[in-house]
């Protein structure tokens, strides 16, 4: 049978193109959810991360009740590098809302986040966002929308998708685009009603068998103080009454039974408890100690398997070790090695596309794997807001073998430049090993390029294409394959760096003299130590400088006696910064409070020393 009294659905879409700002917009006016006057926050974002780089990160359940209709809301991450949260929890919907930008049309992570609904077989509404921009496309955004699903081979169902035209951050949609300018004219009065109308009559209600035994594939996990770890899925056979006992089926084919102790569905953004779940509920479970995604909740008189969740294998690999900076300890409360395996293995049961291994070698240092940098380097800020202090290395790409062939990852790489820095970013992704596979020019006159490039050439390139271009270069990037390496010789991120030579405090002076041989990461009174990299060499050598030195008074002049020193204002080293410009004989030294760069080998006479072992092997 079907459930007519419920709708399961997902909003996907490319990052920033308006996904928790349309749900905000729906719990709002259906009332799931108290409004807070005049807050800048969205709802939907609980993450400090989130909030700061206005992206989503973790995928996160809400519902709301449309004329005695109950919608169950996903809102799910638009960037290609969480594609893990994407990928289980679009299990729970029956259908999705597509955003697309009225302005910038599908993006790669568009094409991404819809390729993983059109296989699961996901009816889509497309959902015309933000046409309330002056500098909006919409006949051209809906013809590309059209291409992209032909492109995805979607079926003739697939492909008869209804249009929603909107502006999430005014709260408006329709039907026809001429009706929504005509609404943007009274902007007092959001109303989003017929958004719910067509997902009321295209999302189709879930299909049930109410009589056949109990079968739940768990696709998120919580974690409560008093109710234990918390197993949430759609319930896709039969019922559940809370006290009942049921069976866990773990991936390995192991099986345990418990009672249920708790028993949740949303209500807005929270979880209340309920007697009973039925086939079509999102539902979490509490009552299993040992509760894990991809597991099965069943009836253990007549248990049925779940098929597991499969994920993309990650593409980056980077280290984590206890930090071996001077100081080390005097920040954070997380310093050992036990405490930093504890936080991963804690990371590993919801972070489905993470890989740690060395979790039971006994060292110091552990190797993480991720789907590329913005993954590892949100975990990384995670735990170092936590309390954690640690070092990791350079991101490393990670190869296979098949068949005797070694393999690497490729990415296709999607850039819009002006036209007057084209030269630079074309002469620069072909030394990197960048094929080109489609150039034209943009209706803003920019100049879009579609590269296929492996991975390995797209460390560090974000950062130099953002210098040589002043800032106005577009970069996004999507997983394509594993393929043969490439011939190119691409250097492990070789740049120069300029390396402190003695600690103490940085002084004006010691940098006046050091900022002509490049670019500083540090201003004047930073405590620095040996071995700490303070900026970049203009030239591919490191070079050795004295932060420090300060100008001596004589007999025949005092300290000051002299022009003041003038110092260009730093870079600052942010954690995105740091990770991609470390290099291989580098580290990022991580802190509660700071964020610095060094060398693996901290004095200089050792560096010289391990230069003639290498040189003679």
């Amino acid at each position: 049978m079907k459930r007519e009294d419920i709708r399961n659905i997902a909003i996907i879409a490319h990052v920033d193109h308006g996904k928790t700002t349309l749900v905000d917009a729906m719990l709002k006016q259906t009332n799931a959810v108290k409004v807070v006057e005049d807050s800048p926050d969205l709802i939907m974002d609980s993450m400090d991360l989130e909030r700061e780089r206005g992206i989503t990160i973790k995928a996160k359940n809400a519902s709301l009740v449309y004329k005695g209709i109950k919608i169950n809301i996903v809102d799910t991450p638009g960037h290609a590098d969480f594609g893990g949260e994407v990928e289980r929890t679009l299990r729970m919907a029956d259908g999705v809302l597509l955003l697309v930008d009225a302005k910038e049309g599908p993006m790669p992570q568009t094409k991404f986040v819809l390729k993983k609904a059109m296989e699961l077989g996901l009816k889509a509404i497309v959902v015309i966002n933000k046409i309330d921009r002056i500098d909006s496309y919409i006949d051209e955004t809906v013809n590309k929308t059209f291409d992209l699903f032909v492109k995805l081979n979607a079926n003739h169902i697939q492909l008869d998708f209804p249009i929603i035209y909107a502006s999430g951050l005014l709260g408006m949609a329709s039907h026809s685009a001429e009706e929504l300018q005509e609404m943007l004219k009274t902007p007092d009065h959001p109303d989003i009603s017929q958004l719910f109308e067509a997902i009321i009559n295209h999302i189709p209600p879930p299909e049930v068998e109410l009589n056949d035994s109990f079968a739940m594939q768990v696709l998120a996990l919580a974690y409560d103080n008093y109710k234990g770890r918390i197993g949430i899925g759609k319930v896709k056979f039969g019922k559940v009454i809370v006290n009942s006992n049921l069976m866990l089926i773990k991936a390995d084919g192991t099986k345990t039974t418990a009672k249920i102790t708790s028993l949740q569905m949303y209500e807005g953004l929270k979880q209340i408890d309920v007697q009973e779940a039925v086939a079509g509920d999102i539902a979490a479970i509490g009552g299993f100690e040992d509760i894990h995604i991809g597991d099965t909740v069943t009836d253990p008189e007549n248990p049925k398997a779940l098929p597991p969740v499969e994920i993309e294998p990650p593409t980056i690999k980077m280290t984590f070790g206890v930090n071996s900076a001077p100081g080390a300890g005097k920040e954070g409360k997380f310093l050992t090695s036990r405490h930093i395996r504890d936080r991963l293995v804690k990371e590993l049961e919801t972070n489905v596309a993470l890989k740690v291994d060395g979790l039971d070698d006994g060292t110091d240092t552990f190797l993480v794997s991720g789907r590329g940098e913005l993954h590892l380097a949100v975990l990384i800020e995670t735990m170092r807001r936590e309390g954690f202090c640690l070092e990791v290395g350079q991101p490393q790409v990670i190869y296979h073998e098949k068949d005797g062939v070694t393999l690497e990852p490729y990415e296709n790489i999607f850039i819009d430049v002006p036209k007057d820095y084209q030269g630079i970013v074309i002469e620069e992704l072909g030394k990197r090993g960048g094929e080109m596979r489609h150039l034209d020019a943009t209706q803003s006159g920019d100049v879009h390029a579609e590269y296929l490039i492996p991975t390995r050439g797209l460390l560090g390139l974000k950062n130099l294409l953002m210098t040589r271009t002043r800032g106005t270069v577009i970069i996004n990037n999507l997983f394509n394959s594993y393929k043969p390496v490439h011939e190119i010789d691409l250097r492990d991120n070789a740049h120069g760096s300029l390396i402190c030579n003695e600690p103490g405090l940085s002084n004006p002076y010691g940098l006046d003299n050091c900022q002509d041989r490049g670019v500083l990461f540090i201003g004047a009174g930073v405590p620095v130590y040996e071995g700490m990299v303070v900026g970049k060499h203009s030239l591919d050598s490191d070079l050795e400088i004295n932060a420090c030195k300060i100008k001596h008074k004589s007999h025949q002049r005092s300290v000051g006696a002299s022009d003041p020193v003038v110092l260009v204002p730093p870079i600052q080293v942010t954690l995105d910064f740091a990770i991609e410009y470390v290099g291989p004989d580098e580290l990022v030294d991580i802190t509660p409070s700071n964020i610095r760069i060094r060398k693996k080998i901290l004095t200089s006479i050792d560096r010289r020393r391990q230069r003639r072992v290498d040189n003679r092997i």
